[in-house]
């Protein structure tokens, strides 16, 4: 396909894909084609909002996503802020800074995830900008979620004796990445992949917001401080424990652990616990619940098929995070994981 003018860019890679009956639905009065957008605001609710980018050969390689993945996973990254904050997503506004000569074909491939994953979270893509750039491919999305008034779930809530819990299964995304920048695959030889090694890969290329578990979170009422997991375990703990001015004590025996990654990180001689605390990536849940109540917190999320995993505890001695092995030895976790300007 030959490159487009600005404006017939936007059309292929806006029109239909979302319905009218979605966009209304979703409280849109008007979407793409006009200045700006205007939107409903629900009575009670307050607004929530969030960005994030992706920028070609810093977040994503040819070798380690396809075109179809960078846009769905562009959108999750910020619906999962929407879910650490017990919110509901509600509409992005897409930034697409693009090199002269990119193709409109990956381009389109792009817009496809990044529609898809929209549709599965019910997000009304609403606007934003297109642009050339001499640098590389770069997107951005703004997204704006709603909230019952007041009840935003923040980072900064934890209290002494609180149970540490984090709904998913850390490491996994990192381990994928790992694998692709082994093979060093392209595109074309994306599929398949080794039993084993498929959910890692998928982990990193598809991750899944768990909004769901955010709205179970605020509404059960005894969540305290809460933060999804895209720099890693480690770094989100200590972003807890110092915006709560709170120690964090986690028992790394009760710390789940996927099969998988241990297996692959015994194939290719890797400490799986750099995986686990510093890789990020993930989008699970880390916060802290209320003592006495993680318990039927557990049973809640487990009639809603979702995980939900006690780790640990606040501790209001000290500050920072630590470890206790199951040999019972103490270890001080650094306060690393992915950081842009480290």
């Amino acid at each position: 396909m030959s490159l487009l003018d600005e404006f017939a860019l936007i059309r292929a890679l806006t029109e239909n894909r979302q319905t009218e009956a979605f966009m209304r639905s979703c409280g849109v009065v008007t979407g793409i084609g006009d200045d700006a957008a205007v939107v409903r605001v629900t009575e009670g609710r307050q607004l929530v909002m969030s960005c994030d980018a992706m920028v070609e050969d810093v977040h994503f390689r040819t070798v380690t996503m396809r075109d179809v993945d960078i846009g769905y996973k562009l959108l999750a990254s910020n619906i999962s802020d929407m879910a650490a904050m017990g919110a509901v997503p509600k509409f992005a506004l897409v930034t697409l800074c693009l090199p002269r000569q990119a193709p409109v074909e990956r381009l389109e491939a792009i817009y496809s995830g990044l529609y898809e994953c929209a549709c599965k979270y019910g997000v009304a893509v609403v606007g934003g900008d297109t642009t050339s750039t001499f640098g590389s491919l770069t997107l951005s999305v703004s997204i704006i979620g709603e909230v019952e008034a007041d009840r935003a779930l923040l980072r900064s809530s934890a209290r002494a004796g609180d149970i540490v819990f984090v709904t998913g299964t850390p490491g996994l995304s990192a381990a994928g990445l790992h694998y692709l920048l082994r093979q060093e695959r392209e595109a074309s030889m994306w599929e398949p992949f080794p039993a084993g090694v498929e959910p890692l890969v998928r982990a990193h290329c598809r991750p899944e917001p768990q909004v769901e578990a955010g709205r179970l979170l605020l509404a059960s009422g005894v969540c305290g401080a809460l933060n999804d997991i895209s720099d890693g375990l480690a770094s989100e703990l200590w972003e807890i424990a110092e915006a709560s001015g709170l120690g964090i004590t986690l028992r790394q025996h009760l710390i789940p652990v996927d099969r998988n990654l241990l297996d692959y990180a015994m194939t290719v001689n890797a400490d799986p616990w750099q995986w686990i605390l510093y890789g990020g990536e993930d989008y699970a849940l880390v916060g802290t619940v209320r003592a006495g109540h993680a318990e039927r917190l557990k049973e809640t999320f487990a009639q809603a098929g979702l995980a939900f995993h006690p780790i640990g505890e606040v501790d209001g001695g000290r500050h920072g995070v630590v470890m206790i092995a199951p040999d019972g030895a103490v270890s001080v976790l650094p306060k690393k994981g992915y950081n842009h300007f480290a």
